[in-house]
């Protein structure tokens, strides 16, 4: 698809315009929209996770078999937050956004009604294309909306309905799999895909990104509407537009190709949000995605039980979201980054010093881990669209999703080779917690503070 060179002027003005825009009915419903879009699909990423022990069961699983399940998904959201970035940049984020709710929805029917575990794999594998494709898209889709005047707190806030996604899908398989079995689950998470309507109806494209592709026509048409929503959303007249600051720097010159995130200023950047995403989510899947099987094969549980324990660090990761969502604008990004991997780090620790000797003792560090993690992890999902340009901001974000997936798939592979040698859990934790470490001095010294400062400012 060919570009027509941007207008900097309409970048401008479009920037000004968005950032004089006050809180209004109108973002929140924006918000609630692909919220829910984002709800559902973090809904689906942890079914298998908590589905596992029943699958297993009824198809008879070997470990292999189980690790093979349990990754299939992730493997093709790696390769889905890969094309997503690349195609967002240049067809929109809302189509986006929209064709992977569908896949996903179809993906959950064509599952539950699986004969095999053949095809389960395959469906899973399609419906992990769509859910890593939706998650960076839909980051960059609401950071380029909001203003540089507590965007912390506006992304966060839309960015915690994916922990809260995870904790519902916790709590609804600790529930549905017991009585109605794994099947029903996956046709219950089918029935969102009817949001596909109100997405293509009520939800604009990025004036930012139209501006950035030279559609400048219909960046300002629909900036006009916008303002018109916001305005009878508050009843009142909106301030007149201030000058929004720009970056200095030649990077402006780029195109959107992928040898931007490694030019100028974004080589650093990109280097450094790669090395979170990675660490900050292989520790996270590492230890939660083997929890339900843990609690059944180490200690024993039966299966309702060992899946209620699980929900346990859901919701504390949860609770660790809202915490960052709340402090990330007076704190900032690097400190909050830092205190998440950093005590995830010390929750492993204890676990790899005292061992996990009873259920109780892994619920409760385990939980203190997924607070800790969480908090690190929805961070970057404000954190990486800021150091990105906006013609190159999706591609970013999914590269991000890329070393998100890699965590993913690493982590519960590592657990499981290095607790199959034989050293025990507290091996296991000890791993995981040396990760962190890294993870935290790499953000504590070269992580760059975004906070405050315009989309523009930052990166030109």
């Amino acid at each position: 698809m060919s570009i027509t060179a941007p207008d900097h002027t309409v970048q401008q003005d479009v920037a000004a315009r968005l950032e004089r825009l006050p809180m209004s009915r109108w973002h929140i419903s924006v918000r609630l929209i692909i919220g829910v879009v984002t709800f559902f699909e973090a809904f689906d990423q942890l079914l298998i996770a908590f589905s596992l022990p029943e699958i297993s069961r009824e198809w008879g699983l070997s470990t292999a078999g189980a690790t093979a399940t349990l990754t299939i998904g992730s493997i093709g959201m790696l390769l889905g937050a890969l094309a997503s970035g690349w195609l967002a940049d240049r067809i929109g984020r809302v189509r986006v956004i929209t064709l992977c709710l569908v896949i996903t929805a179809l993906g959950n029917l064509g599952m539950a009604l699986s004969p095999a575990l053949l095809p389960f794999l395959i469906l899973r594998f399609i419906q992990g294309l769509a859910i890593g494709g939706e998650v960076p898209t839909a980051a960059s889709y609401i950071a380029e909306l909001s203003r540089a005047k507590r965007r912390g707190r506006f992304v966060l806030m839309y960015e915690v309905v994916f922990p809260a996604g995870l904790t519902v899908g916790a709590l609804a398989s600790a529930w549905i799999v017991p009585h109605w079995g794994w099947r029903t689950l996956f046709l219950i998470a089918a029935i969102p895909g009817v949001a596909a309507f109100f997405l293509q109806r009520r939800v604009p494209e990025s004036p930012r990104w139209l501006a950035a592709r030279g559609k400048s026509a219909e960046a300002q048409e629909v900036m006009t509407r916008i303002e018109e929503n916001v305005r009878r959303s508050t009843g009142r007249d909106l301030p007149p537009p201030a000058p929004v600051p720009a970056a200095v720097g030649t990077e402006s010159a780029r195109t959107g190709a992928l040898r931007d995130l490694f030019t100028g200023r974004y080589r650093r950047r990109t280097l450094v949000v790669w090395t979170i995403w990675f660490v900050g989510y292989l520790a996270n899947y590492g230890l939660t995605s083997w929890l339900p099987t843990l609690y059944k094969q180490v200690f024993g549980l039966p299966i309702d039980v060992s899946l209620w324990y699980s929900t346990l660090a859901s919701v504390a990761g949860l609770a660790g979201c809202v915490l960052a969502a709340l402090t990330i604008d007076r704190l900032g990004r690097r400190m909050v980054l830092s205190i998440g991997l950093g005590g995830t780090t010390v929750a492993m620790g204890v676990l790899a010093v005292l061992g996990a000797s009873s259920a109780g003792h892994l619920a409760v560090f385990s939980a203190f881990a997924a607070m800790f993690s969480f908090a690190a992890n929805i961070s970057l999902y404000l954190y990486t669209p800021e150091l990105y340009p906006t013609r190159s901001r999706a591609l970013g974000c999914s590269l991000g999703g890329v070393l998100n997936r890699l965590g993913i798939i690493t982590g519960p592979i590592l657990v499981a080779l290095v607790y199959a040698g034989g050293t025990g859990l507290s091996a296991v934790f000890l791993m995981i917690g040396g990760i962190t470490l890294v993870g935290t001095l790499v953000t504590a010294v070269f992580a760059e503070e975004t906070k405050g400062r315009t989309l523009e400012e930052l990166s030109p």
